[in-house]
């Protein structure tokens, strides 16, 4: 059987953005929960379906691939590969956090919350880094300022003086309460200990038990070249740090390119007014174009050359993040009109003015 295209089987638009991509996630997994589907065989395979979609959507280097070459280019990428619904609940768990209140309601506990004692994952972090368009075009190294939650080493992450816990008396420990809905048992997070199952004898005075404090490092970030705003770049392992031992998450840093003097970005091409006087345009001309490179371009300028027309250098562009050559650059002429005339330029014009009507 033919497989399904991801962008229909969660139901969004192939231009929808990652927040987009993680609520339609969230409303198909609402969807196809056991509890919802008891005597629906296939909820389980939909459920998969959706699962490796959204792990595709949700990566901005498997997208990419997957929006130009579909699920052949996904081969050997880990895509897939959701032995069952446990396993998928496992995988997901910041989301499903988010949709089932902490845990999965009559699912035996499956894929609840992590208590403070158990390793976690840390949060991905996202930054921006601002370039010129050369450094864009040529890449570049930047040193970035991130700052966000790390755990906090006097209580190891726990939140409690001296790391001290107890089991939570309003969970049993189990970090969910459950609730009696007619014929379903659903689980909700625990009030009292936030779903952790444990609570603290004493907090800690560092970080108020929370657990975690601001922290600011430096990290090093290599820019490949052909980049353009809006894309995103992955520092695998550079996000905030696990607790307890767990392995970071990572780094997301998105890329602004600042506006340049000289030339107008389109994709790969670089586009840049090229300014000739009437006598340049009439009468034909060679002039310097600049270029992203180290030297100008020096061309040819016909005679009779016309305002808005263009005039191409091929491969002096923006290299192509595929490494298979660069765009081209395009001059567009634009003819300047002198707002002022000295009285000589003056008599001359009026005289190339007669000389037009008596050919006329």
């Amino acid at each position: 059987m033919a497989r399904r295209d991801y962008y229909e089987v969660l139901g969004i638009e192939r231009t929808a953005t990652v927040t987009v991509v993680k609520k339609a996630f969230k409303r198909v997994a609402l969807d196809l929960h056991p509890d919802r589907n008891p005597d629906d065989p296939e909820a389980e395979d939909k459920m998969k379906e959706a699962s490796e979609a959204y792990s595709v959507l949700n990566d901005a280097d498997k997208r990419a691939i997957y929006d130009r070459h579909g699920h052949d280019g996904l081969s050997g990428q880990g895509v897939g590969g959701f032995g069952d619904m446990q396993d998928i609940f496992s995988h997901f768990q910041d989301i499903f956090d988010g949709v089932f209140g902490g845990g999965m309601g009559g699912m035996g506990g499956m894929g609840g919350r992590r208590r403070r004692t158990a390793p976690s994952r840390g949060a991905d972090v996202r930054a921006s880094v601002l370039l010129s368009l050369r450094e864009a075009a040529f890449g570049a190294k930047k040193e970035l300022e991130v700052t966000h939650p790390t755990p906090c080493e006097p209580c190891r992450g726990t939140g409690a003086e001296d790391a001290k816990l107890q089991q939570c008396g309003n969970c049993g420990g189990s970090g969910q309460v459950a609730h009696a809905r007619g014929p379903f048992v659903l689980s909700t997070t625990c009030g009292q200990c936030g779903g952790e199952g444990a609570t603290a004898e004493k907090a800690c005075e560092e970080c108020s038990g929370h657990g975690e404090v601001p922290s600011t490092r430096a990290v090093s970030l290599t820019v490949p070249g052909g980049v353009d705003t809006g894309q995103t770049l992955r520092l695998t392992n550079q996000g905030q740090a696990g607790r307890l031992g767990g392995p970071p998450g990572h780094l997301y840093v998105t890329v602004e390119v600042a506006p340049d003097d000289n030339f107008h970005r389109d994709g790969y091409d670089l586009i840049h007014e090229l300014h000739l006087s009437y006598p340049q345009a009439a009468l034909g001309d060679e002039v310097e174009l600049p270029t992203l490179d180290d030297e100008p371009e020096r061309i040819k300028i016909p005679a009779g050359v016309q305002p808005g027309d263009t005039m191409v250098v091929n491969n002096a562009g923006v290299p192509r993040l595929d490494g298979r050559g660069r765009g081209d650059l395009i001059a567009v002429i634009q003819v300047d009109v002198p707002k002022e005339l000295s009285p000589r330029a003056r008599e001359l014009l009026e005289e190339l003015a007669a000389t037009f009507s008596k050919e006329a």
